[in-house]
């Protein structure tokens, strides 16, 4: 089964090609198909920001890592006891590349994304088929198609992130990092009532992106003075929610300046594993009350996110689409950052679903 993996470890950015990481379409086996599995015929897998950390080793550095988890297909094969979700062979589907277990301490307490089993099937889906529980499984809308369903696991991260903000409808809105993640949350706020929503970019193509897509406000915050500009917005209120979805150790700091009085600060980014921020606890936490908060997973966000998806404008992340046996070059193309998501078509499905 062709499949793009990591072949060799090292920053996919790394100017020395001796040392510079590798990316090739390899052979993996296929996986088997148990009682309640179900194997997808993957249209569709886009490029996640985390995939370069892979590449680097951030989770290991057995090669070959297999890679993609933002992905759509077709139902291909049904186990023999995969049929609590009403999944059909020919079902258009997305899915999260996690099974939670649903019997371990973190399941049953409620919280799935410290599940003890998710590795059990992270599988890589950046290939011709991937099996997984029927669980991870979800029928697109009829009005999706496969190409935008495959943002499914990334609007799920949105969602978790607009969840743990605590947004309200009226809350002056901030993020930083105009990416996928950035432009997703942008639009999910948006649609939850979000106020002076204002997006951080240093690229000028991301601002636009984001006024197009319901941004108030845009900061350059190479060429403008991001805290007057946020004084300006805010009337020299700060923003209620502040979120960081850039996983820049020079932008995180100071999203705690532009923070209202009592406001959720959220870092929704992957941040490299030795990063250390200086926090101030009486500025920040005494005086200002903020409430700090991460993201891992996106346990529950899925159905949501599924709800949202004919309701979101992504064609901006969906403009540029490489065959799978150019990964190389689609991965190329993505660390140069010329474009907001880079998606690779696996296998030439005839979608009939929404227009593409």
């Amino acid at each position: 089964m062709r499949t793009v993996a990591v072949t060799k470890i090292g920053s996919l950015r790394d100017p020395a090609e001796e040392t510079r990481g590798r990316i090739e379409v390899v052979d993996f086996p296929e996986q088997p198909l148990g009682a309640e599995d179900v194997r997808i015929r993957v249209a569709y897998s886009a490029i996640c920001g985390s995939d370069p950390h892979l590449a680097e080793g951030f989770f290991g550095t057995d090669v070959p890592i297999g890679l993609g988890h933002e992905l759509s297909g077709v139902v291909e094969a049904i186990g023999e006891r995969a049929h609590r979700n009403g999944l059909q062979v020919g079902d258009r589907v997305a899915g999260n590349f996690l099974r939670f277990c649903g019997t371990c301490a973190g399941c049953r307490a409620g919280t799935q994304q410290f599940c003890e089993h998710i590795q059990d099937y992270n599988r890589p889906g950046m290939a011709e088929t991937v099996t997984w529980h029927e669980s991870q499984v979800y029928k697109l809308p009829a009005s999706v198609s496969l190409l935008k369903g495959c943002l499914l696991e990334p609007t799920s991260v949105a969602v978790r992130i607009a969840d743990k903000s605590n947004a309200r409808v009226g809350d002056r809105v901030v993020i930083c990092g105009g990416g996928p993640i950035g432009q997703l949350v942008l639009q999910v706020l948006k649609l939850n009532g979000a106020t002076s929503l204002t997006l951080i970019e240093p690229i000028a193509e991301r601002r636009e992106m984001a006024l197009r897509h319901g941004a108030d406000f845009a900061i350059d915050p190479i060429g403008e003075d991001q805290f007057q500009r946020a004084d300006e917005i805010t009337e020299g209120r700060g923003f209620n929610v502040v979120i960081d979805a850039s996983g820049s150790s020079r932008a995180v700091h100071g999203l705690l300046d532009i923070a209202a009085k009592g406001a959720t600060v959220v870092y929704g980014a992957m941040y490299p594993a030795d990063f250390q921020m200086p926090l101030n606890l009486s500025d920040y936490l005494y005086l200002k009350e903020l409430t700090l908060t991460g993201v891992f997973l996106s346990p529950y966000a899925f159905p949501r996110a599924l709800q949202l998806l004919p309701l979101l404008d992504l064609d901006d992340l969906t403009q540029s689409v490489f065959d799978l046996e150019d990964a190389a070059e689609a991965f190329a193309v993505h660390v140069s950052g010329k474009f907001p998501k880079v998606v690779l078509r696996c296998n030439d499905i005839q979608d009939t679903g929404g227009a593409a």
